[in-house]
Parts: structure tokens; sequence; C-alpha cells
């Protein structure tokens, strides 16, 4: 096994290595989008305290031996640890993406020198790229972001501690200051996070994240490697395991309940999560601790030996062999996210094996040597390894290649047309609208009911019927039942799970839409003409883009005009998620309104189920709240939507129009208006003078037997 990576020249910690495994496998589950592990991202905040700790452990070490730092050293060895690799990646990720889907190739330039210069973060930050709310294909390469903060730590930091080391004597003052700077730099974190709105600029920068780093350094101050050891007494060993088994408890835990989307991580939460990882880590960089040696079992520290080269494999093969659009869900979603992760690891072991180590010791020198003094000796091995390599290659072009292709195939059956996504411009979406206008008209699934008044010869009280329509010429078409608009508890999500077809449901009669209002995104804009046909006077404000944190701004607004209605529908989380703080401060801003409808969503994103939980937990505490279940409705329906997975087809907007008239339920001023109303063939009593009433009460009774006979069949 290749001699893995140490601390300092004293000491190999093997329960680090464990550590960085599960820091890694933490990494990819959350970007194959599991949804039993959202915080899974917290596995970079790990490697940032981890390379806090080691990169400042080997300084002070080095101080320590020479009294000086060998900055040139230093950096070379960064250099030869992490480029070789990097540009690897980068050649078989170019070459990959030129060959089998060229369109990218335009925006992956950019991304290509950045990594080069390690400057992505700040590339993503000023590109206004989003890290959490992508709707296009990702870029293979924007998971260096987090390689780019920890380079410029190493750029920076060396020269920060020589010069306290040099001007501070003391260890206590220094550790003090390197705190100072990472509360600076949570503070920093804290102040610019806004709530509701995209926390990417805080996520990416490195003055925001760089407390991280900091933490671990001040623990390599504190917790020198080197003094360890394991001549402690037994209640410090089992003081040591206490804390290190509750630490590492606590950190599973936020993998698996937090998500990218809490308040909570970015004022405060990370910092904190951070403390728990140096704890962590601390427990594990000392030999008398049982847990390192449980986190240095040898398929672990295997892992960890390897995770550079495996967080830099697997976001390039998860994007670049998963379906751009409709997900596939069961066993082919396992089968391709199992082989995904083995493609990553064999990708990492091959890179090791072949380019990292023999690099790492001095393998380019040794043939730089042999070139420029013509030696022919080991030309047979060097042949073995570059015709090893080459083959290397040829797999990963071929891999990524035949993936790509075949996910691109995959997304693109769902439906044949092409939709724009939430990026459309303005001009695009008012297309859209007029041509959803005129598909409208087509018999194309379920019809519309259209509004026709006509005489009824023979009127029953408190009977409505809603008109048949015309031309139903697809009667496989699908459209949800008025008793989907509840969450489906025990509901198959599958292709075959018992959703009503669009013939078999009941028909949705025709009604006013006055007093009611939706409020939306783009989806809202898909389905604005068959609300409009289902609920003429209905007020619709739909807009591409639009986020749950603008939507009491819209509300006010509307509420100047004065087209808010009694009854609002509010449809958002298509393009990110929100707070349950944010959605109480729509629900304050619509005080007064009779029922508002909440309506979930299905996005192949991984804020979906977010959203999808906050607006389920909301309607269980808000009695005038009332969720429609989308999701559940159009589970395993991919007929209804377009090749992004997310926007609606003609058939996909009249089932999504129905449920939404079918969910809405008469308010108390329209039951007590239909109360009033006289009914059908009713006549209004008229009052008596008192002196006439003997004679009526005779009439009445001539009259008795002649109605008695008329009602007899």
């Amino acid at each position: 096994m290749p001699e893995p990576i140490k601390a300092s020249n004293s000491r190999y910690m093997p329960g680090i290595d464990g550590l960085r495994a599960l820091a890694v496998l933490a990494v990819i589950i959350y970007h194959l989008n599991y949804n039993w592990a959202p915080g899974g991202l917290l596995g970079v905040g790990i490697f940032f305290v981890l390379s806090g700790y080691l990169i400042t452990d080997l300084l002070i070490a080095q101080w320590s031996r020479h009294g000086r730092l060998d900055m040139k050293d230093f950096w070379l060895r960064r250099a030869r640890r992490l480029l070789p690799a990097l540009l690897l990646l980068m050649v078989v990720v170019v070459m990959s993406v030129a060959l089998f889907v060229p369109e990218q190739m335009g925006r992956l330039r950019g991304d290509v020198w950045a990594a080069v210069f390690y400057v992505s973060n700040w590339w993503l930050v000023f590109s206004e790229v989003s890290y959490f709310e992508k709707f296009g294909p990702p870029s293979p390469l924007g998971h260096l972001w987090s390689l780019a903060v920890e380079e410029q730590f190493y750029l920076i930091w060396p020269l920060l501690v020589a010069l306290g080391l040099s001007v501070v004597k003391r260890r206590g003052p220094l550790v003090m200051l390197t705190l100072g700077l990472a509360a600076l730099s949570a503070i920093l974190m804290a102040v610019l996070y806004v709530p509701g709105e995209d926390p990417s600029r805080i996520y990416y920068g490195t003055d925001t994240r760089v407390f991280a780093l900091l933490i671990g350094a001040a623990l390599a101050m504190m917790w020198p490697s080197r003094k360890l050891t394991t001549n402690i007494s037994g209640k410090a060993r089992l003081t040591l395991d206490v804390v290190g088994a509750a630490s590492l408890a606590i950190l599973l835990l936020s993998i698996w309940k937090t998500n990218q989307y809490d308040d909570f991580l970015y004022q405060g939460g990370l910092v904190l999560l951070s403390i728990v990882s140096a704890l962590l880590v601390a427990v594990l960089a000392h030999p008398a601790s049982a847990l390192a040696k449980v986190m240095g079992c040898e398929p672990l520290k295997w892992l960890g030996v390897r995770s550079y080269g495996i967080y830099l494999w697997h976001y390039p093969v998860i994007v670049l062999t998963s379906p751009t659009g409709m997900e596939d869900g069961g066993v082919i979603a396992v089968v391709r996210a199992a082989l995904q992760l083995v493609a990553c690891i064999v990708l990492a072991a091959l890179s090791w094996k072949y380019v990292e180590e023999p690099i790492r010791h001095g393998a380019l020198g040794r043939l730089w040597a042999n070139v420029g003094s013509g030696k022919k000796r080991g030309a047979s091995k060097r042949s073995t390894r570059i015709l090893a390599t080459g083959c290397a290659f040829a797999l990963c072009v071929i891999y990524f290649g035949v993936a790509t292709l075949t996910s691109g195939a995959t997304a693109g059956n769902s439906t044949p047309q092409p939709k724009p996504v939430e990026s459309a411009s303005a001009a695009d979406t008012a297309g859209q609208k007029e041509q959803a206008a005129e598909r409208a008209g087509k018999p194309y699934g379920p019809e519309v009911p259209a509004v026709v008044k006509k005489p009824d010869p023979a009127p029953k009280p408190d009977s409505q019927t809603a008109a048949k329509p015309k031309n139903e010429t697809k009667p496989n078409a699908t459209k949800p039942a008025a008793d989907s608009t509840k969450p489906a508890q025990n509901q198959d999500n599958s292709a075959d799970s018992k959703q009503p077809k669009a013939s078999d449901a009941p028909a949705v009669a025709v009604q006013s839409g006055k007093g009611i209002t939706a409020i939306g995104d783009s989806v809202m804009l898909d389905v604005e003409p068959y609300l409009e046909k289902l609920l003429p006077g209905i007020v619709i404000d739909g807009k591409v883009g639009r986020q749950m944190s603008q939507a009491p701004d819209t509300i006010a607004a509307l509420k100047a005009q004065g087209r808010l209605g009694n009854r609002v529908i509010i449809e958002l989380g298509t393009n990110g998620s929100f707070s349950k703080g944010q959605l109480d401060k729509l629900l304050k801003a619509l005080n007064g309104v009779e029922q508002i409808i909440v309506i979930n969503t299905r996005v192949p994103k991984p804020w979906e189920s977010v959203v999808n939980q906050t607006l389920a937990d909301v309607e269980a505490t808000h009695p005038n709240v009332k969720l429609i279940d989308w999701h559940a409705a159009s589970a395993g329906k991919n007929s209804y939507f377009y090749k992004d997975g997310v926007h609606l087809n003609s058939e996909g907007a009249r089932a999504y129009a129905l449920l939404v008239a079918s969910a809405l339920a008469p308010t108390e001023a329209d039951k007590e208006s239909e109360a009033q109303a006289p009914k059908p063939n009713e006549e209004k009593p008229q009052q008596q003078q008192p002196a006439a009433q003997e004679d009526n009460k005779q009439e009445h009774a001539q009259k008795e037997p002649q109605e008695a006979e008329e009602a007899q069949p």
C-alpha cells in the first residue's frame, strides 16, 4: 500500500484518514441527492478543519526543528501533491465534454482557467452561479471551489504563521489571534446572510469559510501531534473516547438531519459544527484513542488515503452520467448511483497509483534527468506506466461518453418538446404563454370545460353539473382527482401508483373565479390559460424565477390594487427552498384571507423534499391552510412534463388546473350568499293582513285537494 500523507515527520495518524473517508462519502451522497443525507455538504467543512490542523501542525513542527519555515519547499510539496491529479481530471473532463456534449464547452472554458489558478470560488461568485439552485446542467468542475478556498489558505497562512511565530513567542496569544480571525470570518458570514436569499456568496467565499480552517489551525497550536503520547491514564483514555464518540455522533446526526437551507447553518451552525469537528480531530490524532484505531481500519484508511482523488472525480462522474431532466426512480437510480460511486473510486485509485504517487516521489525529476542524459535504463518500466496511464485516459473518455449519451437519451425520452427553464427571458415567457393558450383549445388530454349557460327545463335545488368536454381524443391522458389534494402518506409513488386517470376522474364543475387570486412562478404561467377557463374571473400573478421571499411584496402590491381575493393560491418552491419563517411571514401578509391553498412541487432538485415538508408542516398548524399534493398526483406521470421535469406541457397543465379547481372549497361568504338566494320554483311567502286570515285559510283548504292530486304520479 502506498505510504499515506503524514501530518508531520514524526507519526502517521490512520484515524485522520478514516475521518477523511467519512467526509468524502458524505459529500458524494449529498451530490447524489439522497434525502436521507441532506447535510452531506458538511463533509466539506470537516475537510476544512482537517486541512487547517494538518498544515499548521506541519508548519509548527518545521519551525520547532529549524527555527524557520522553508516556504519554497512547502509550496513545491503542495504543488506536487495537488496539481497532477487536478490536471489529469481537467484533461479527461475537457476531452469528454468536447467529444460528447460540445454545447457545454463555452461555459467550461472559464471554469477550467479558474480551476488552474485556484480561484474557482470567486469565479462562481462573480458569475452568480448558485450552489443550491441550479436548473441547467451543472458544470463538472463546479466542486473545485472548495479546493480553491484551501489553496488560497495555503498561500497566505504560512506567511502569517511565520510572522506570528517570530513576533509572538508564546503560543497562548497566537492561539487567541487565530481564534479572533476565525470569529471575524464567522461574524461576516452571519452578517452577510439574508434569510430567504440564495446563500451561495457566503458559502463560496474564502472570507466567510476560512473560520473552519482557522479553528483547525488553532487546534494544531494547542494540540500538536508530535507531543501526543500513549502514556496517559485510563481515565484520560476514557474521556478521549467519550468526547470523540459524542463528536462523531453529532456530525453524523447533522449530516442526516440538517440541510443546506437551514438558517441555523449560516447563523452560527457551521461554526459549531467546525468546533465539533475539531474535537473529533483532536481525539483521532491521539495515539491512545481507541476510537482512532476503529476509524483507522483498513477499508476506511484505504479510502481516506485516496480521498483527494475521490473528491476530484466524484462530481464530474455524477454530472456527466446523470439524466438532465426527469430522473429515474427505484432500482435504476440505485444501480446508477452504485456504478457512479464505483467509477469515481476506481478512477481515483488509478490516478493515485499511476500519477499522484510517482510524481510525489520524484518521478518527473527522474524522467527529466533520464531524458537529458539519454539513459535507457528503466525505459521498459516507464513505458508500461505510460501505457497504463493512457489506457486509464481512454477508459475515462469512453465511460463518460457512453454514459453521457445514454443519460441524455433517457432524459430526452420523457417528452417530445423542449421547454425553457426558469432563466428564460420575459419575451420567451410571453411566447410560452401564447403557445399555451393556443394549445388550450386543442383536443389533447382532458378538455377544460368551457363556461356554457344553458336553460335548465327542470332545475333542481342544490344541483350543479359541469359541462362535458367535447373532444376527449386521448382516453389514456391523466388528471388527478379531487381527493389527491391531501398528502398521500401511504401512497405508492411509482409509475403504477393508483393515481386517477383523467377519463375516470369526476368532472370539476365550472365555477366563478371571482375572489380567487393565484400567485406563483413559471409553473403558474404554464397553468394560467387552463385556470382562467375553469375559474373565469380568477386573478393570476405568475413570474419566471419568483422566490418565496418575494411573495409578501407581491401580496402587498395586489392589496394596493384591490386584486387580492378572499381565497389565495400559492405555488412557489420551483426555484429554490424557503424556511418556515419565510412561509409564516407570507401567511401574516395574508392575514384576514379566509382560505389559503398552497401547492407543493415536483422538481428534480435537492430542495424538493425540503419545500414539500415545510408546506406539509405549515398546513398541519394552520386551519385555514390547505395543501394540494401535486408531488403525489404527478408521481410517475412523465408525460405531464417537458424535458426539464418541472414545466408542464398541455396535458400536465390541464391536470394541474383540474387538481387546483377541485380543491377550492366555497368560502363562508359564498355559503351565506347561496343560502340567501331564492331556490328555483320557490315563491316568497306573502304577508297577509289580519282581517283576511280566515278567507285565506278557506282558500288554502280548497286548494289542498287539487295540489295533492297534482303531486300524484
